[in-house]
């Protein structure tokens, strides 16, 4: 009986939460979608102009077709996936989980305001550049079409070459495979010394990292002061270096009329009499 009313209670217990939780759904939707201003029927409309099109979408064969891609995918990762989660190769793999999940928190802290300040400066780049990418794209589709037959050529001579590829893997193997061993015996004593050479390494450059950073913090007023006098001399020879930008921009445009001219009398000539009326 103890356990039956025990079950009772969370029963209870779950459904009453499980009701409050609806009623929150339910005041999220009233307010999102509230007629007073008249934007509750905008959303439903917008809504339901989207999933018309979605709808629509889904039904295509391209549509259908990435769909049986993505169960296929998905089907293989559940296949073969739950057999690896369990397979002692994923031991280090797991290893290494675990020991992230202790000092990662700490870290993604740390660089938290620095990624902050990276993704606000790649949002700028992005936007400042958005010019470039149309000329990008293009440039990607020309590299890929040029690419196009020399991919298919590669493949027709890789497609008739099989035999003898075989041939090449199967030599390979023969000469390998006796190898290995020793290979592994080496691995491991390399492995060892380079160890040994670490932990023997490891106290003097602690020492010297110190005396580094000792060093750091002592001149630190000096590599200040180094810099502002570079910020400085590159801010007094900014004008200059406008005025010659903009003086070689004007020779490039006068060589380019030149040339033009000279490539085409004809254009030179109607220029110069335009000019002479003038």
């Amino acid at each position: 009986m103890e356990s039956v009313a025990r079950l009772a209670r969370s029963t209870g217990e779950l459904s009453g939460r499980l009701f409050d939780t609806a009623g929150n759904i339910t005041r999220i939707v009233a307010n999102t979608l509230d007629p007073r201003d008249g934007s509750g029927a905008q959303t439903l409309r917008m809504l339901q102009q989207t999933t018309a099109e979605l709808a629509e979408a889904s039904g295509s064969p391209q549509a259908q077709e990435a769909f049986y891609r993505i169960v296929d995918t998905l089907t293989r990762l559940g296949t073969t996936g739950a057999p690896l989660a369990v397979h002692p190769v994923s031991r280090p793999a797991q290893a290494l989980l675990t020991a992230l999940g202790d000092s990662l928190l700490p870290v993604l802290d740390a660089v938290e305001p620095a990624v902050e300040e990276w993704a606000a400066a790649i949002d700028e780049l992005v936007d400042a550049s958005s010019p470039l990418l149309p000329a990008a794209a293009g440039a990607a589709a020309g590299a890929l079409l040029l690419l196009t037959p020399v991919l298919l050529a590669a493949a027709d001579v890789l497609r008739d070459s099989g035999p003898e590829l075989q041939r090449m893997a199967d030599a390979l193997t023969a000469a390998l495979a006796p190898l290995l061993p020793i290979q592994v015996a080496l691995a491991e004593r390399a492995a060892a010394a380079g160890a040994g050479v670490v932990r023997s390494a490891l106290p003097p450059l602690a020492d010297l990292t110190e005396a580094a950073a000792q060093a750091m913090k002592t001149f630190r007023p000096v590599l200040v002061a180094g810099e502002e006098l570079l910020v400085s001399g590159l801010e007094q020879l900014q004008p200059l270096l406008l005025a010659t930008a903009a003086h070689t921009g004007r020779l490039a445009r006068a060589a380019a009329v030149r040339v033009t001219a000279a490539a085409s009398p004809a254009a030179d000539q109607g220029v110069v009499v335009a000019v002479h009326a003038t």
